[in-house]
């Protein structure tokens, strides 16, 4: 079982025991595939932890731009979260219906904002629910709070600063897509993407860095995986995948190794692939 860290990860557990805290606030940011033809919001409605609110992470994005769910902007951020009744001097727990995927991205969402007090329920809803803890069908009640935001910039980078770290290599660049992703065997989800990935970056599915229970593997396992992989942790990092959200747990699981250093590159594949101009490379190069 992970070691509990209310700015990383916290336990089932840990989340039962604090369920009442006055300045605890729990989001749901379940967040699914068209392929699953599922609908996240409404299963957030028929069941969820008790007091939790639903973060809507294509909703809290910028709506200005023709990639999914990119970082919206500040002012839209704080609006959103003040809707929900989150604000300065909460400790805040985020968890996904999938045990450990999209809650990830709101984590690294919150830290790019300059908000510390946030962990992944590690496991997520499955864990909860198979642990018979209680779950409620109510909405929430919601007394706004403001947010104070300090955009952390450098916790983000664009498509030109990724050009430059895969020329440069002065970054390791890691991607959470599967290998077959990776290596362009398998054709991208999304209509009109070249295959394969950004020169120079390195393979660490993200599934690589949890437990078949869809917890996080403990410190030493973490840093056996980016072993494996190949990855330098002496220098900075940035992550990425199809469209920015699975990136976060590679992120999430340098922090929990006390790795600070690192960034996501919030288009992700989703950018990379559509530019023609962009070199890609394939296999395992």
């Amino acid at each position: 079982m992970a070691t509990d860290d209310p700015k990383t990860l916290v336990s089932t557990e840990w989340l039962a025991a604090h369920l009442k805290d006055p300045d605890l606030r729990v989001l749901d940011a379940t967040m699914f595939m068209a392929a699953e033809g599922r609908d996240a919001r409404d299963e957030f409605a028929a069941a969820h932890i008790p007091g939790a609110r639903f973060f809507d992470i294509d909703d809290v994005s910028d709506a200005r731009s023709d990639l999914p769910h990119m970082v919206p902007p500040v002012e839209k951020f704080m609006s959103k979260l003040r809707a929900m009744g989150v604000g300065d001097g909460h400790q805040v727990v985020v968890y996904d219906a999938k045990g450990l995927f999209s809650a990830a991205r709101v984590w690294w969402l919150f830290r790019l904002m300059g908000q510390e007090n946030i962990a992944v329920l590690d496991g997520g809803f499955p864990k909860w629910q198979v642990e018979g803890r209680p779950i409620e069908d109510m909405p929430p009640i919601i007394r706004d709070r403001h947010m104070t935001v300090r955009r952390q910039n450098h916790m983000v980078k664009d498509v030109t600063q990724v050009a430059a770290a895969s020329k440069l290599g002065d970054y390791e660049i890691l991607d959470a897509r599967s290998v077959g992703r990776f290596r362009g065997e398998v054709a991208e989800p999304r209509a009109g993407l070249r295959a394969g990935h950004v020169p120079g970056a390195k393979n660490v599915p993200y599934t690589d860095l949890l437990n078949a229970d869809m917890t996080m593997k403990d410190p030493q396992a973490l840093r056996a995986v980016f072993s494996a992989a190949g990855v330098d942790l002496s220098k900075p990092v940035i992550t990425s995948c199809g469209s920015g959200v699975t990136a976060a747990v590679i992120n999430l699981a340098l922090e929990r190794i006390g790795k600070t250093d690192h960034a996501l590159y919030d288009g992700s594949w989703t950018e990379w692939g559509a530019f023609p101009t962009l070199p890609v490379a394939t296999g395992d190069a």
